[in-house]
């Protein structure tokens, strides 16, 4: 079975020993994926921003696999607080609601970096 890596280009895959995504057969892994601004790579002060960034990440990851959102079997958000999950689930919505993958979201006390928001991991089954 083959397996493929996919790179974002950031510098932090090779530091930290990661991927944006592993294609594995017809499985595509997204790696946790957290929403900065594609031109300045800073943080949006909003999570639906910042959901909508990381949501476009993963679909550029999921493209350069052969693959789509629509795809989607399986979704994990972790979020910083209650009341960003709530401002994110009808984002998720939209980018999420044809495949209606299982999913699971998870309020933690905070993420790699303290203005990031919102970390979407994702895993993917290719369609034949």
């Amino acid at each position: 079975m083959s397996r493929r890596l996919i790179s974002s280009g950031s510098e932090f895959e090779k530091v930290a020993g990661y991927s944006r995504a592993v294609v594995q057969g017809d499985w595509v892994f997204v790696a946790g994926t957290t929403g900065p601004d594609p031109e300045t790579k800073t943080f949006p002060a909003d999570v639906e921003q910042q959901t909508r960034n990381a949501f476009a990440i993963i679909a550029k990851a999921l493209e350069e696999a052969g693959s789509s959102l629509a795809d989607a079997v399986r979704v994990q958000y972790f979020v910083t607080s209650r009341e960003d999950a709530e401002k994110v689930f009808p984002i998720c919505g939209e980018y999420l609601g044809e495949a209606r993958p299982a999913a699971g979201i998870y309020v933690v006390s905070g993420l790699y970096r303290p203005e990031m928001l919102i970390e979407i991991e994702l895993t993917a089954l290719k369609q034949g």
